[in-house]
């Protein structure tokens, strides 16, 4: 690590060299001022300590022509709340008031070294690691659904992707996507759970001016939008009956007709669809249409919940702390022992959006650099293997909505699920 001081005060200055220097094993090299430092500064220093009352340019000017080159440790003797604030928005990570101990600013400076120790190993990631983006962790059981994936993007077979809610489907089906030829078209994705019945069909296939009493102008549906690429149908099992004979037509025909109009519309797409509803028994109450049920599943792929990926769950908590830390500017934090254990034993019935809504929150209210158990809260969501999922739902959801004081689209983007999802939920729990 290169560390540039910048200090007008020649014995402030001389001082911090000489301590930093028996504390730390890194290259230091001083400044007298902000102007001097600009001169020099270049992109082989990693960290730059600058006081604030400066004469010339103080150090909030100087921060602000550095530009987010460099991460920034403030020191000043007589800080106030405005400057605080003002350093603070523009990225500093510290803020010491002097007289401090050497102690605290070597502790600074270490935990800004592993912070950028963790961001080195993320931005220069194995080739490997890049091909999976998207994917937060990477288990035995998930690299075999990977491999099958890779084979199926490579084709315009249609993917029936099924698992729990929460697992990442559309984490999938972007990343076939991604890895298939039709990389460079678009990508569009619609929740049938997400849209009033009445307005699925001309969601799906667009509808002429003057089709219905709202219909002011021509509309393209969600099918022509995916010309050329893919259309992701998530929830597909929420579709009613009536739709999806239409949808059958489409996709044996390759052709979509508006609303209103007589005239049909030559598509080129690969659908991909996604549901957690069990499709054989919806097909036996006569809610699903066996014949769409096949045209579907060409290429059925079974995501494993999060339970049965013991080896990823670790993987995903510590990016997320990670990313949480730089997002909140917070110092980086690690997990306990204690935490750590139960992270694994817990059954995750949420899967993935769950242990992201935990971490986040964990991150938040944590009081220390360390997480204990109980700042994971999960006793309260009921930490058995044996509760039903969906009073852990009903209870995830209710926490959620609680921490954000009943707003909903607050909750939605945590929960990662549609607003419009999440009313349905609300209802259906009476929460």
């Amino acid at each position: 690590m290169k560390i540039a001081i910048v200090e007008d005060d020649i014995n402030m200055r001389k001082s911090l060299e000489i301590a930093m220097g028996d504390f730390l094993e890194f290259e230091i090299q001083t400044f007298k001022n902000a102007k001097d430092a600009l001169k020099s500064l270049d992109d082989s220093y990693n960290l730059v300590i600058t006081d604030i009352n400066m004469p010339g340019m103080d150090g909030i000017e100087f921060v602000k022509a550095l530009n987010g080159r460099f991460e920034v440790i403030i020191m000043t003797g007589n800080a106030t709340l405005q400057r605080a604030i003002e350093s603070i928005h523009l990225g500093v990570k510290d803020f010491l008031l002097k007289p401090f101990d050497i102690d605290t600013l070597v502790r600074a400076i270490k935990r800004e070294n592993e912070i950028q120790k963790v961001n080195k190993k993320i931005s220069t990631k194995s080739v490997e690691e890049n091909s999976i983006k998207g994917f937060l962790g990477t288990s035995k059981s998930l690299t075999t659904v990977l491999n099958i994936a890779n084979k199926a993007a490579k084709t315009d077979a249609t993917i029936l992707l099924l698992g729990e809610s929460g697992v990442g489907k559309e984490v999938f089906a972007n990343y076939i996507h991604e890895n298939s030829p039709r990389a460079k078209k678009p990508f569009v994705a619609i929740n049938m759970a997400a849209i009033p019945e009445n307005l699925i069909e001309s969601e799906l296939f667009g509808f002429e001016k003057g089709a219905f009493t709202d219909a002011n102008e021509a509309k393209a549906g969600q099918f022509e939008l995916a010309n050329g690429g893919t259309l992701f149908l998530d929830e597909i099992a929420e579709m009613p009956y009536g739709v999806q004979a239409k949808l059958l037509r489409a996709l044996q025909e390759k052709e979509v007709r508006r609303l209103g109009s007589s005239k049909s519309i030559k598509i080129d797409i690969r659908v991909i669809s996604a549901t957690n509803a069990n499709l054989a028994q919806k097909i036996k109450e006569n809610l699903f249409r066996e014949d769409l049920y096949y045209r579907l599943n060409t290429i059925p792929l079974n995501i494993p919940p999060l339970r049965e990926r013991k080896d990823e769950i670790l993987q995903i908590a510590d990016k997320i702390l990670q990313q949480n830390c730089q997002k909140y500017n917070f110092s980086l934090k690690t997990f306990s022992n204690k935490a750590t254990e139960q992270l694994l034993k817990y059954s995750w019935p949420g899967n993935i959006r769950e242990l992201i809504s935990v971490v986040e929150r964990a991150t938040i209210l944590s009081d220390g650099e360390e997480i204990t158990e109980d700042e994971l809260f999960l006793e309260s969501r009921g930490f058995r293997d044996t509760k039903d999922i969906k009073s852990m739902e009903k209870e995830l959801i209710q926490e959620v909505l609680n921490s954000e004081n009943g707003d909903i689209l607050n909750t939605s983007e945590i929960l990662g699920m549609t607003k419009e999802n999440l009313v349905k939920k609300i209802e259906q729990y009476k929460l």
